[in-house]
């Protein structure tokens, strides 16, 4: 028993000098951190395998060492290089904010349309990462704004799912498509009514996504909002709900279960969009595939009394 907790407390105190030390480099000044990456190339450079200059091109890339970037380079690094799941340098700058970097690496011929094994372009790790302005440099320099993953998931979704309105507004620009559905089911106005971005979700609307389209499990962008994240402030999710009924979401649409934005928000334990959505007409009378009614499938006493009936 001594023995074990002496080994605890010692894993304890090792673990916990290390996230210190993490944490005080992850907050290093940029030239501690490029200085790193310089020794490091010192260190090998007497037996650097022609492979290697790649690899510390990567680093560099991915830690914003703007210099290093340009002597790697100039030493023969490549910029098509590709990391073990096919990451260039340029997308690893691009996911990092890097975006001088960015632009060096296409002026020396990486290509912004690469995609890594995910099927993930620089454009779509941007977004992701909310890079705003890398995401601007990829789109003005041709990135194909509506390039998708192998689980079909596009910029336009990252940024509406981050509630980034303003790299959205840049994609839009760009002639990014509101309407594709990626492999879970979702559009762009789904990720963002979901989780209560009542601006993401009116300029989607505005750029022409159907307010009434049917995605995964026929499900609308209204239901989602309906059964809206746990974690959104219930005003948040109210405007994107009355968002939504301005612009004609239709009320008593069901999905594949036979369940309504109001049976679906019931199901949450929502009483507040329960009592928005009876206010607009929703009809509490309707059933379900299992004929159950919004106030049978109601979470909680609270959201019970808010659908009314008996």
């Amino acid at each position: 028993m001594i023995r074990r907790a002496l080994r605890t407390a010692i894993c304890a105190a090792v673990c916990a000098a290390a996230i210190a030390t993490g944490a005080a480099w992850a907050q290093a000044p940029q030239s501690l951190i490029c200085d790193d990456v310089e020794q490091g190339y010192i260190v090998k450079q007497t037996r650097l395998q022609a492979r290697d200059l790649d690899f510390f091109l990567f680093e560099a890339a991915g830690k914003g060492c703007d210099t290093l970037v340009r002597r790697f380079l100039d030493l023969g690094a490549s910029p098509q290089a590709r990391d073990r799941v096919g990451n260039t340098a340029l997308l690893l700058a691009a996911k990092a904010g890097k975006k001088e970097i960015v632009q060096t690496l296409m002026e020396m011929g990486a290509r912004h349309d690469h995609k890594n094994l995910a099927g993930e372009t620089a454009l779509l790790l941007a977004a992701v990462a909310n890079r705003r302005g890398v995401v601007k440099l990829l789109v003005d320099a041709g990135a194909d704004p509506n390039a998708g993953d192998k689980r079909a998931v596009t910029p336009l979704m990252a940024a509406a799912f981050n509630g980034n309105g303003a790299i959205c507004a840049i994609l839009l620009k760009a002639g990014a498509v509101p309407a594709p559905i990626d492999a879970t089911g979702k559009t762009a106005a789904i990720y963002a009514a979901g989780r209560g971005f009542s601006k993401v979700v009116a300029l989607l609307l505005d750029a022409g996504a159907d307010v009434n389209q049917r995605a995964g499990n026929n499900l609308t962008a209204l239901m989602w909002a309906a059964g809206h994240s746990n974690d959104v402030p219930e005003p948040e999710a109210l405007a994107t709900l009355d968002l939504l009924l301005e612009n004609g979401a239709e009320l008593d649409l069901a999905d594949n279960r036979g369940r309504t934005a109001l049976m679906t928000a019931a199901v949450q334990g929502h009483p507040g969009i329960v009592s928005r959505l009876l206010a607009a007409g929703a009809d509490a009378a309707a059933r379900d595939n299992n004929g159950k009614t919004a106030r049978d499938l109601a979470a909680d006493e609270r959201t019970r009394d808010a659908v009314g009936g008996s």
